[in-house]
């Protein structure tokens, strides 16, 4: 793999680039019929389903291999209800890389219905912590990851 390196050591193979802070991904997800409830609003477990798919397309997308001796972990996922989802339409799940710790990344997310574009319909955050699976610890973001990530990712500057 040849890799092009940045002025702050990182690298990325598409893009010459690491992965940023205000780096964005984003990703449409057709909802299903059988994904309302009863008041024909999307099911609550439902946003962090739409949430799981996203994330996954980026792991998958940056060629991470999974299940693997080392990878992420989702250590925090939480959401806030903004206004209901309905049958039929499509949600663009953005993540928007908010911190890059040692070990672990922050993103920020939004849950928006195509075509819609009167604000969000739901907040997130979620982390992903990078573990080495054999000893149960956390361990620091290898490089190579991080620049696969930032070829998955829109350069928020």
């Amino acid at each position: 793999m040849n890799l092009v390196m940045d002025e702050h050591g990182g690298a990325s193979p598409a893009t010459g680039r690491t992965l940023s802070v205000g780096d964005t991904h984003t990703l449409e997800v057709p909802l299903r019929w059988g994904d309302s409830d009863a008041l024909d609003h999307l099911n609550n477990t439902l946003y962090f389903r739409l949430m799981e798919e996203a994330r996954m397309q980026i792991l998958y997308g940056a060629g991470l291999k999974l299940p693997d001796d080392h990878g992420a972990i989702l250590a925090h996922a939480s959401c806030d209800f903004l206004r209901p989802l309905t049958y039929p339409a499509s949600v663009r799940v953005t993540h928007r890389v908010g911190r890059i710790g040692r070990s672990s990344l922050a993103f920020e997310l939004t849950l928006d219905k195509v075509g819609d574009e009167s604000g969000s319909y739901a907040r997130g955050r979620n982390v992903l912590v990078w573990m080495d699976y054999i000893n149960n610890r956390s361990e620091p973001w290898p490089a190579d990851v991080l620049c696969r990530l930032g070829a998955a990712f829109m350069s928020g500057g």
